[in-house]
């Protein structure tokens, strides 16, 4: 190991991923456009995304009227004519899709409420900082920038080991700075994405340590949290492979003559078809995501909803509002006349020779 500093160190060689080459393949893939394929892949991308965008706002926001929008956008395209047309009924969907997202309450533990804004929700996909998702300014925006990132890195992989270019999309268009055929086969996911974040938002609290701002407004992860999030990076690599592999069956059928059959490298299917076992499931195991007590943030254990001293505390203010209540009830007008009854019935008793501890209702049947 080099004992040098690590600023005056020089690297000596690279390599790159091994990977393999499709040259008949990635020629389908450059000319998909031409070919009709391009066509057909988008409108089945973008199909799948709007199936599952209106099941997370059906069953997951509870907002039927979004999702009969996004089912009524998805039953226009098979009229589609263009990618064009496909690229704008996406649009409108989410729009709609978003528009359902922008009210999500985001809750924090009530003794972090003085350092985020009041009434903290969603907001817009769009940060007033770039006018794009990117750099988001609230912190349910930012993890989805995150498990968005980590999906396209597995879309990214997947391309890749089929022996696509990831770089060469048919629904994105080519730019230099990002792989669009990555964020194509990605699109079916995202959905799902959401549907996780959307668990996690509704079904615990966000701990303001878990975010840091900066100067210009960006909300940033911190590591420990951002690690936390990469673990579902298993889990999207997983959704996504079903997805390159029909886009890369896609390009292979246009292919006249080709010189072998197609292989699924990623999910072994072809072999497990030859075995007679079932095509392999998309669906992985959820990593569980750290419960944190709603009083003051802590780590708690999963089936708890407060940390000791936050239950301890809740526990004593219980107590302490049971008997306020107790003190206020027992002076009522009704609880007055109750007892005024019971003095009654007692001094009645000992008048007529019984015992003080005499059942009321065998004297009120001897009375």
């Amino acid at each position: 190991m080099s004992t040098l500093p690590f600023s005056k160190r020089t690297v000596l060689v690279t390599t790159g991923p091994v990977r393999p080459s499709e040259a008949k393949l990635r020629r389908a893939q450059a000319l998909a456009h031409s070919s009709g394929a391009a066509m057909h892949i988008s409108r089945e991308l973008i199909s799948r995304k709007l199936s599952a965008q209106e099941d997370v706002a059906r069953h997951k926001l509870l907002d039927t009227k979004t999702a009969k929008i996004i089912a009524e956008l998805r039953s226009q395209l098979p009229s589609a004519d263009s990618i064009n047309s496909i690229r704008l009924i996406e649009s409108r969907a989410a729009r709609s899709y978003w528009q359902s997202w922008s009210m999500l309450p985001i809750n924090f533990p009530r003794n972090q409420l003085q350092r985020v804004p009041a009434q903290l929700s969603f907001g817009a996909r769009v940060s007033p900082i770039t006018g794009s998702p990117r750099l988001a300014c609230n912190p349910a925006n930012a993890g989805l920038n995150v498990l968005y990132s980590l999906a396209e890195a597995g879309a990214r992989l997947a391309a890749a080991t089929l022996g696509l270019d990831p770089g060469l999309g048919v629904l994105h268009t080519d730019t230099s700075v990002r792989d669009s055929l990555a964020c194509d086969l990605m699109e079916p996911v995202r959905p799902h994405v959401d549907a996780y974040l959307l668990d996690l938002i509704t079904r615990g609290f966000l701990n303001r340590d878990w975010f840091a701002e900066q100067r210009d407004g960006n909300c940033r992860l911190v590591p420990d949290f951002a690690a936390r999030l990469s673990e579902t990076a298993p889990m999207w690599s997983r959704q996504v492979a079903p997805v390159a592999e029909w886009v890369a069956r896609a390009f292979w059928s246009t292919i006249r003559r080709p010189d072998k059959p197609f292989t699924t490298r990623l999910t072994q299917n072809n072999k497990r078809a030859a075995k007679g076992a079932p095509a392999q499931s998309p669906l992985v195991r959820v990593p569980s995501q750290q419960k944190i007590c709603s009083g003051c943030g802590k780590a708690i254990r999963r089936h708890s909803t407060h940390c000791p001293d936050c239950s301890l505390k809740n526990s004593t203010a219980s107590l302490i509002a049971g008997a306020q209540l107790g003190r206020v009830t027992s002076h009522v007008p009704q609880a007055q006349a109750r007892r005024r009854e019971t003095k009654r019935l007692n001094d009645l008793a000992r008048s007529n020779g019984r015992p003080r501890n005499c059942h009321l209702g065998s004297l009120r049947r001897h009375i």
